[in-house]
């Protein structure tokens, strides 16, 4: 039986336009109808989710109604919102689709907290969109202006907020996953990329800031031995010169090769450029037993089986 963590970004659960909960919820619906057949193949899945619109609109919702009485929530505590929600839309999808299949499995979500370095430089240099797109850099600019918060162009789809994405060190509660999937529970985890804490050498304490969460799958998927990273996005795989007449898939892909389109600025920021470093990050930290494979939702089972999608090794 092979390990696979699922990245799932926000494909997944949120399309543009249809924020409610019924809307979310029946994507999540779809997404579990795509990752069923990887668990009746035999597969032990452990599930990564994406919460970059979402915890942009707990934002919303916290800032719109801040009062002395109701302050708005900080970041972090948004991170664990969005991490029982998603989890519980998640689990409940998965838990359906499986009985609708004869299957039993126990389906637990943990909101998980991940250890960042209070000196990372992303503290100083926001990167990571969440929340709504803006239409034009005036929008943006506007809200961020009312708001007091950073903006940022997102992959040519429009502007977006940015806040700090540290790199994740520790998983926390890495011990209790662990002992989970020993005991057959199908795992949804490190949602959103976990909520970062810092280790004062005494206490854990929250920071404002979001994980990227393929960064974090791969360290979740090293530190629990999973042989295959699995990342899931909006297209089927890895493209170089995208969005130009020039563009073309990769199918297959060495740490090296990715290194040196990195280096060429093939890959944008915020967008495929993390999701190509945290396979780099997966694979080369035990070459030769691992594969990352990066590949559209609609096609995560062909991708397992080798016949979709990037594969890195």
């Amino acid at each position: 039986m092979a390990r696979v963590v699922i990245a799932l970004g926000g494909n997944a659960l949120q399309r543009q336009g249809a924020a409610s909960a019924a809307a979310q919820q029946a994507e999540a619906a779809a997404t579990a109808r795509q990752l069923v057949p990887l668990i009746k193949r035999g597969h032990q899945i452990v599930i990564v989710h994406g919460n970059g619109p979402q915890v942009g609109d707990i934002l919303l919702h916290e800032e719109a109604f801040s009062t002395d009485e109701v302050p708005t929530m900080p970041l972090d505590s948004c991170d664990a919102m969005s991490q029982g929600m998603i989890g519980y839309w998640l689990q409940q999808a998965i838990d359906n689709e499986m009985r609708a299949d004869g299957i039993r499995l126990p389906v637990a979500t943990i909101v998980t907290q991940v250890v960042v370095d209070t000196n990372d430089p992303a503290f100083s240099n926001p990167s990571k969109p969440v929340g709504p797109f803006y239409e034009t850099e005036a929008q943006a600019r506007e809200a961020a202006e009312k708001r007091h918060f950073s903006v940022k162009p997102d992959a040519n789809r429009g502007w977006r907020r940015v806040v700090p994405s540290p790199r994740p060190l520790t998983i926390i509660e890495k011990p209790t996953i662990e002992q989970l999937l020993n005991s057959n529970t199908l795992v949804i985890a490190v949602g959103g990329g976990g909520v970062p804490v810092v280790d004062n050498g005494q206490s854990l304490v929250g920071v404002e800031a979001v994980i990227d969460k393929d960064m974090s799958a791969a360290a979740l998927a090293s530190s629990i031995n999973a042989e295959t990273l699995l990342i899931l996005t909006s297209v089927d795989g890895v493209r170089l010169h995208f969005g130009t007449p020039e563009e073309v898939e990769l199918h297959e892909a060495t740490v090296d090769q990715l290194t040196g389109y990195i280096n060429q600025n093939e890959f944008a920021p915020g967008s495929m450029l993390p999701k190509v470093q945290a396979a780099i990050s997966f694979v080369q930290a035990a070459p030769g037993q691992r594969q990352a494979i990066i590949a559209s939702l609609d096609s995560a089972e062909a991708a397992v089986n080798g016949q979709s999608g990037t594969i890195i090794k």
